[in-house]
């Protein structure tokens, strides 16, 4: 008898979410999840046959297969992936279905191919998610289905909380996953582990101690193809709103009794609601820009308002910055910088904490002496420590020295994590409703701000750092 019975009913199985992330996570979760009995099902507007979408999901299958195979020492390459014959088995048992995802009728079609409890899947986008969740409100749904929606939920907090209030209307809160594959179970366990699991760090991590912190999603990518989607959301929606400040969350939060959903998600909800723009001045506490054309490695990119798609009269920021407070007892005084843009010079996923200096050197003691950091890599998940010590040559010279190592990167994908979640009901590193409402609160004055004008638009060369007249790029 299998462990979990479930069927995944992803809405949008052609799109590019599906075959790049989604179907490649599902594989490196059934290959680890060995005893799991998971039907797949797909839907889409897309007119597709049954041979073309198993062929769709095999090369899926196929990409995460090689990903695996190149991260395993000594994988051997004969030339072809050889799926598992379970992984063989669930791709020929699949289905596709071309539906209406806004329809009553065409959904209640899509919940009898189901054989087991659903697990409905959104790879849409937001106005068609919301739509459709409109419509199963009205439906009579299994007992034990679940939802996983993508960010960004809503387009406003106002937005978020009436989406919140129906998807409350008909379902349980623990049985909504809001995903953000930021919170993949390795990278916050990894976190949680480092923090809480020791004395070393954690009783370090105060005001008392830390002079800033610094997360940054810095991308040597440009537009690629997603000015739909993008142009009018920005740096700031695309991965700021969501994305970092969940990881912002995950660092500043206080030790949660356990790691059940309902402690280690009001945690993290504690952070946001303490949350203020720097010295409560969005203009100075905000930076915007965008790049112009320029040259990332061998590769040249035009402007951003000459890529296709791009309404330039919109104004939307490739590289945001915001300075943020949590203003609470533990971090009041401690500046957060929350970064991420595209097209720059060298991709960074970062956590950087700086110490402030030592309080006193005793003399006799020179050198280039620097802050002490604690620096925290994202996928890969590493972890380095930068420290004073007397120099190798001269021992009354102070040098500066690292300290390195690699954190477990767990046997999943980011979404093959999202997928373990959604699949066994753990809402444990989903974005809990009122999260998600808070996110948006945290980002909405500077966003008026910006559409105001009040905040200048400026301009980096694709493949720079940035603006040359910004601070705090290098951290």
């Amino acid at each position: 008898m299998s462990s979990l019975q479930t069927s995944l009913l992803i809405l949008g199985a052609s799109g590019d979410l599906s075959k790049r992330l989604l179907l490649p996570g599902l594989a490196t979760l059934l290959d680890v999840k060995e005893d799991w009995d998971v039907q797949l099902v797909g839907a889409g507007v897309e007119d597709i046959s049954d041979a073309d979408w198993k062929a769709q999901v095999r090369t899926s299958f196929e990409n995460a297969q090689a990903s695996k195979n190149e991260e395993d020492e000594g994988a051997h390459d004969d030339g072809g992936e050889r799926l598992s014959p379970r992984l063989v088995a669930v791709i020929e048992a699949s289905s596709y279905h071309r539906a209406d995802v806004t329809s009553a009728d065409d959904l209640t079609s899509l919940l009898a191919a189901c054989e087991h409890d659903p697990a409905i899947y959104f790879a849409l986008p937001p106005a068609v998610t919301e739509k459709s969740c409109a419509v199963l409100e009205g439906l009579d749904l299994p007992s034990g289905t679940r939802l996983a929606l993508e960010k960004p939920f809503g387009t406003d907090a106002a937005s978020a909380e009436q989406l919140n209030d129906v998807l409350h209307s008909f379902l349980p809160e623990e049985r909504i996953h809001r995903v953000d594959h930021f919170l993949g179970r390795s990278t916050v366990l990894n976190l949680l582990g480092l923090r809480f699991a020791n004395r070393i760090i954690e009783p370090l991590l105060s005001s008392q101690h830390v002079s800033r912190v610094d997360i940054v999603y810095d991308e040597t990518l440009g537009l690629e193809g997603r000015a739909r989607y993008y142009d009018k959301a920005g740096a700031l929606v695309d991965m700021i709103q969501s994305h970092l400040l969940q990881v912002m969350a995950v660092v500043a939060m206080e030790a949660p009794a356990s790691i059940d959903a309902d402690d280690l998600r009001t945690q993290k909800e504690l952070v946001l609601r303490a949350v203020r723009p720097w010295g409560g001045d969005v203009v100075a506490a905000g930076k915007r820009a965008r790049y112009t054309a320029g040259t990332i490695g061998e590769r040249s990119l035009p402007s951003y308002v000459d890529e296709d798609g791009v309404d330039p009269s919109l104004g939307t920021e490739t590289l945001a910055q915001l300075t943020l407070e949590v203003a609470n007892w533990r971090w009041a005084g401690v500046p957060f910088t929350l970064r991420s843009g595209k097209a720059l010079e060298q991709q960074r996923r970062e956590i950087v904490i700086t110490f402030k200096d030592s309080p006193h050197v005793p003399n006799g003691l020179s050198g280039a002496e620097r802050p002490d950091k604690l620096r925290i890599w994202i996928a890969p998940d590493e972890m380095q420590l930068e420290l004073n010590v007397n120099g190798p040559g001269d021992p009354y010279t102070i040098d500066h020295t690292s300290l390195t190592t690699t954190f477990n990167p767990g046997r999943l994908s980011a979404y093959g994590e999202v997928l373990a979640g959604v699949l066994e009901g753990d809402a444990t590193l989903s974005v809990r409703g009122d999260s998600a409402v808070q996110g948006w609160k945290v980002v909405e004055p500077f966003l008026q701000a910006w559409r105001a004008g009040e905040t200048p638009l400026d301009e980096y060369a694709a493949g720079s750092a940035g603006p040359e007249t910004w601070d705090n790029i290098d951290c």
